[in-house]
């Protein structure tokens, strides 16, 4: 039977993080060279990158480099001489956005079409599959029923991000951060202006709301919906994160993985795409890490509410609500469905509180004693506002702490017939060792006691590998030593070890594609749409045409409407028709 390799890609800011995910059960990790790597503040040193690439190969874990912003014409050398370089570190995988690349001689390894190149339709999909991509990235905004249609329209690999932060944006083809700051998102230094503050004013000057982070959507989390995007076809699982620290994806690496076994252990018909697993360490806890709260996105259509319009930041766990309010000290008591906050407050943990305006403040916890919390400083402070713990500093310790051990499981079987010797150890995933000899030993007294001697010593962890006798087949049992045995392990550990070290790497020969370019869908320059989204904030504000809900919001409102930010003024428009919303320059209100 074929068996299908489900894939679970972790992002790293570095080299240390990379290897904290591989650690956590992380399949394939993705990160950035020196340059053209999609997150300026993310770039990392060629050696940085081979150190990663040599630690992951151990588990047949692969490396993906982010090649994935715009080039420019005078930098194409620059750009292919770093993607040699990067082949020669050891990098698997380069992940590309501009398709002018695809008109140079490459390095022999598998090209992903980024998510930037606007994967959204079948039509589009085959034809970045015709140019020879093995694994199409797809747009976070797609729906179930979208993603199957591209299944069924293309035969390479499909990749769906699955937990983390949301452009609002369609990915590639956001302009805002580039015409309100210079910064280029397609070329790796967006600004992340949708998680500004901004007041909505209708074309008669009316504030509609006033203050608020409209455009900053809550994060993605898909953990429950893992076997319906396998059924639809998505074998790879994407964490978005490459600005993140480690302990975010730690948790969160840790907790896919835990997500992704347990689909396979009731699947037989799939296997996981690395050798490998994480033992022991620290229980995933994915609500204690940085999110603005949690959506599903599209996947079902247009339902929930995405937006986090109250603050881009992370409010945390609920935790209660302040009683009272003295000096430095405030005291709390439980909101109601809240957990008891003596239960979960500790010395050091972050707090957020939220006012009646919905304004949101933070504080660490200095000391806890029971209800009572002081903090070094509480003005603006008042009873009745909401208390969430956005940091738990026992987790945050523990994940420092306790990290769980990645292992290779080696299933030893050890045979002795006609005076011959002959053990073997073998890997899931086709490592082999083998020791054979002509027998010297005496044959043992107590041949139970034997045999369960070379069982105890030989199933033990040495190195990344976890030994376990499976067969003693034997016409005679002999007596061995203690440290005769262990011999026997560590030699066949490290012939596993050489092995892992030098895990094949499939060549992966591309032919240059000259008019690839041509379906380059972003651009350099800015153009009169200035971004495009499912996201609708008529939508996540009730004003939508198609709600019965909420006419009071709607009536008397003007057909357009603007956002407004520190003297900068958008202009909103809806292709209801698409269930779209766009964004564009107030000149172009002119230019109508």
């Amino acid at each position: 039977m074929q068996l299908t390799r489900l894939e679970l890609l972790a992002p790293a800011r570095n080299a240390e993080i990379g290897i904290a995910a591989i650690d956590c059960g992380a399949d394939a990790v993705y990160i950035a060279g020196p340059a053209f790597g999609a997150r300026a503040a993310a770039g990392n040193e060629v050696e940085e990158i081979a150190r990663l690439c040599r630690y992951a190969h151990l588990y047949g874990a692969r490396i993906f480099a982010t090649v994935n912003t715009l080039i420019q014409p005078e930098e194409t050398e620059e750009a292919l001489a770093l993607m040699q370089a990067l082949y020669e570190a050891g990098v698997d995988v380069f992940i590309v956005q501009d398709l002018n690349l695809l008109s140079l001689p490459l390095p022999p390894v598998e090209l992903h079409a980024s998510t930037q190149t606007a994967i959204r339709t079948p039509e589009r999909a085959k034809a970045l599959e015709a140019l020879g991509f093995k694994r199409l990235v797809l747009e976070r905004q797609l729906t179930l029923e979208q993603v199957r249609a591209i299944r069924e329209a293309v035969q390479c690999e499909l990749e769906f991000f699955v937990h983390g932060a949301i452009c609002v944006g369609y990915s590639g083809e956001c302009y805002l951060s580039q015409q309100l700051t210079g910064r280029s998102a397609n070329r790796g230094a967006c600004a992340q202006v949708c998680r500004s503050r901004y007041d909505l004013v209708d074309a008669d000057g009316r504030v509609l709301v006033r203050d608020r982070t409209l455009l900053s959507p809550r994060d993605l989390r898909l953990d429950a919906r893992i076997a319906d995007l396998i059924a639809a076809g998505i074998t790879s699982f994407k964490i978005e994160g490459r600005l993140k620290n480690e302990s975010y994806v730690k948790n969160i690496v840790r907790h896919y993985r835990n997500v992704l076994d347990g689909f396979i252990a009731g699947h037989p018909g799939y296997v996981a795409a690395s050798a490998g697993h994480p033992e022991g360490g620290f229980t995933a806890a994915p609500d204690k890490t940085f999110n603005r709260g949690y959506t599903e996105l599209m996947l079902d259509g247009r339902g929930l509410k995405l937006a986090s319009i109250d603050a881009a930041k992370a409010l945390g766990e609920p935790v209660g609500e302040i009683a009272a309010v003295r000096g430095r000290e405030i005291t709390l008591k439980d909101a109601p469905r809240s957990q008891s906050v003596t239960k979960l407050l500790t010395n050091g943990d972050g707090l957020s509180f939220v006012g009646r305006s919905d304004e949101v403040t933070g504080a660490r916890a200095e000391v806890v004693q029971g209800n009572r919390v002081t903090l070094r400083e509480t003005t603006g402070l008042v009873p009745g506002m909401r208390v969430y713990r956005n940091w738990d500093a026992a987790f945050e310790r523990e994940l420092e702490k306790n990290m769980p051990r990645r292992v290779i499981d080696v299933a030893v079987r050890y045979a002795s017939q006609d005076g011959q010797t002959h053990l073997t150890a073998d890997t899931s995933d086709g490592l082999h060792a083998e020791i054979a000899f002509a027998e010297t030993a005496d044959p043992a007294k107590d041949p139970q006691r034997a045999r369960e001697a070379i069982r105890t010593q030989l199933s033990k962890h040495t190195d990344i590998f976890s030994f376990q006798v499976e067969t003693i087949n034997t016409d005679t049992d002999y007596f061995y030593p203690a440290a005769r045995i262990n011999g026997w392990r560590r030699d066949l550990a490290a012939d596993l070890r050489r092995q892992a070290e030098n895990r094949p790497r499939p060549a992966a020969p591309y032919t240059p594609q000259p008019a690839a370019g041509t379906l380059n869908v972003s651009t350099l320059d800015i153009p009169r749409e200035l971004l495009r989204s499912r996201y609708c904030i008529k939508w996540e504000l009730g004003m939508c045409p198609k709600l019965a809900a909420k006419d009071s919001m709607r009536s008397g409102v003007a057909q357009r409407l603007y956002l407004v930010n520190q003297g900068n003024r958008l202009q909103l428009e809806f292709d209801c028709a698409r269930c779209e919303m766009t964004i564009l320059p107030v000149a172009a209100e002119t230019d109508a």
